[in-house]
Formats: C-alpha cells, sequence, structure tokens
C-alpha cells in the first residue's frame, strides 16, 4: 500500500448536530491536495478532526494503513501529521527563536537544535528577528513562524488551514512557493483555501466540500476547466452553518 493519508467515511457531530456526513478523502506524501468551500462547509471540523482536535462519530483517518483517531493532538503530531492553524497563532509574549524551540520540544535538544537551525534556513527573513517578540511581527512573518514550527515537528503530512490568510500578494506568492518545495521534498500538504486560484494553482488534486459532504473530487485542472462547479458549491455552502 503506497503512503497515504487517508479519510474515510468521516462523521464528526458537534453542537449535537451532524456537520460532516461521511466524507472520504486520500492525501498522497510529495503531493499537494486542495481543500475548498465557503465558510461553514466544514473544512474547519475536518482538519481538527484529523488533527486529533475533535472526535469522531464514526468512520477512519489512518495514516499508512495505521488508525489515527482516538490519539491525542500531541500523539497525531508525533505520527506525523502537523497542523497550520489559521489566522497564524504564535506565542505572543516570548521570542520567535522561543517560539520555534517550543515547537521542538518532542525532540531531543540536539535534534530539535537541528530542526530549528533546518527551519530558519526554510525563512531567513526570520534570522534578524529572532530575539523579537512575536507579537511585534507582521502577518506574513508570523504566517511563516507557524509553518516553521510544523516543519519542526518533521512532518510525513502538514494540513494548511488558510495560508493566505490576511496576507498581502507578494507574502502569498512566497508562502506558497514554499509549500510547493516541501512537498517535492515527500510531504503530504492539504491546502485549505479561501483563496482559490492560490490552491488550483499549486494543487495537484482538489476536494470541494459544500454543507458537510464533499461536493467534488478531481484533478485541479478539471476543476481550472470547468469553474462552476466550485461557483455552485460556495453558493450553497454559503447558507449553511457545518464548520
Amino acid at each position: 500500500m503506497a503512503d497515504m493519508l487517508r479519510v474515510k467515511d468521516l462523521v464528526v457531530q458537534r453542537g449535537g448536530r451532524e456537520v460532516l456526513h461521511n466524507i472520504s478523502l486520500d492525501l498522497p506524501t510529495g503531493e499537494i491536495t486542495a481543500l475548498l468551500g465557503a465558510n461553514g462547509a466544514g473544512k474547519s471540523s475536518l482538519v481538527m478532526t484529523m488533527s486529533g482536535a475533535l472526535p469522531a462519530a464514526s468512520g477512519s483517518v489512518s495514516l499508512n494503513g495505521v488508525e489515527v483517531l482516538g490519539n491525542t493532538p500531541d500523539t497525531v503530531r508525533r505520527l506525523g501529521i502537523a497542523i497550520v492553524l489559521e489566522g497564524h497563532p504564535v506565542l505572543n509574549n516570548i521570542s520567535v527563536i522561543d517560539n520555534l524551540r517550543a515547537a521542538g520540544l518532542m525532540h531531543s535538544r540536539r535534534e530539535a537544535d537541528r530542526e530549528v537551525e533546518a527551519a530558519i534556513e526554510v525563512f531567513p527573513e526570520l534570522k534578524p528577528r529572532l530575539q523579537t517578540a512575536a507579537q511585534n511581527l507582521s502577518g506574513g512573518q508570523k504566517q511563516m513562524v507557524v509553518v516553521a514550527q510544523a516543519l519542526i515537528c518533521r512532518p510525513k503530512y502538514l494540513l494548511i488551514d488558510e495560508l493566505s490568510f490576511g496576507l498581502a500578494p507578494a507574502i502569498v506568492q512566497r508562502l506558497g512557493e514554499t509549500i510547493a518545495a516541501i512537498a517535492k521534498h515527500g510531504v503530504g500538504i492539504l491546502l485549505i483555501e479561501q483563496f482559490t486560484t492560490l490552491a488550483l494553482n499549486l494543487a495537484n488534486r482538489v476536494y470541494v466540500m459544500e454543507r458537510g459532504d464533499m461536493a467534488f473530487s478531481g484533478d485541479a485542472e478539471e476543476l481550472r476547466q470547468h469553474p462552476e462547479i466550485l461557483h455552485g458549491a460556495y453558493l450553497a455552502s454559503g447558507k449553511a452553518a457545518a464548520g
């Protein structure tokens, strides 16, 4: 069996109602897979469940054939699934370097130092800001810190919720190029995006969610050729509040 992060027939309930209805998707290594849909489509609920932050009513999330549902977020991260949360959250009151070191606590000291150094090389823009309190960074710099923290975990799979949220186009382009390079090094990436042009330009495969259901799955090129599929899903999902 090929290396794969696989979601199969996933059902999730929140607040007493079902918000994900038998969702299935495959996330291969070394590729970018986009997950699109309007606010309320269920994307965040899916990511939270895959990362261990939200329980499932039924279904499966397996990492290379091994079930991960029921594990804590820390355990899921150690198994090789890292998440970049929406809104580029950082530890505001400590320095950039300490934010990065905090992400390395799962490793030995020597391994952590090595992973922190490697992450800084991915984002050399952070080098002059290492002693700066994270709260004083720009939005783009904070997003670089959060992506770097995820990389320090040495993920096999990276779930990125709204990479472009609130960021200038030049920063979005820089981050997009970095994500593409990470995928080429063998990491499987799930890119959850409102900015559909970015996602379709980066992704090999695309899933579209609509009101807790999977409305489309296929190649990114197919969706580029048929934008009415995406347009319809956004119109429908905008009327709901699934997640």
